[in-house]
């Protein structure tokens, strides 16, 4: 056997395994320092994951989306890892969780205070061009101070019934 070549069956190729650089390639480099600027050890998972997450500006995503983007690019994670380590993130302060209606959470990437659309009908959540929540004049109960005001504001197609 040593020395013999495998010989697969006419027209069956094999598919070149991607490998994701975790370990030395230049985002690899910045996520992990990113990582450990928010006290996280820069495991592969946790910078295979930081690094889908943050490669590409502000986000807003499932468990399941993040791990079928991971599964695409044939990084070797399970779905329990993906919601493992995005909680982990949250912990972190580097994602934020948005829970939304029913048992849908997603994980968005800019932290700070700011307002959202959901469409109902797309399944998507995105940022408001500009913050309402300057216009809302809330004034805060005696003794305590706002320190963050989360819109979400739910949309449908104009023709679909509510």
């Amino acid at each position: 056997m040593i020395g013999q070549r495998l010989e697969l069956p006419a027209g069956r190729r094999v598919a070149p395994r991607q490998a994701f650089d975790w370990k030395d390639g230049a985002l690899a480099r910045l996520v992990r320092e990113k990582l450990r600027s928010a006290d996280l050890r820069p495991t592969r998972q946790r910078i295979s994951l930081a690094s889908l997450l943050f490669v590409a500006g502000d986000r807003h995503v499932t468990v399941d989306q993040l791990f079928d983007e991971a599964k695409a690019l044939r990084m070797p994670l399970s779905r329990a890892t993906v919601y493992n380590t995005l909680h982990q993130f949250v912990a972190a302060g580097l994602v934020r969780e948005i829970a939304l209606y029913g048992s849908k959470v997603w994980y968005d990437t800019k932290t700070g205070s700011h307002c959202h659309f959901y469409d109902e009908t797309q399944a998507d959540l995105f940022d408001m061009p500009e913050d309402v929540a300057k216009q809302l004049a809330i004034v805060p109960p005696q003794g305590k101070r706002i320190v963050g005001v989360d819109v979400i504001v739910r949309l449908a197609d104009e023709d679909e019934a509510i």
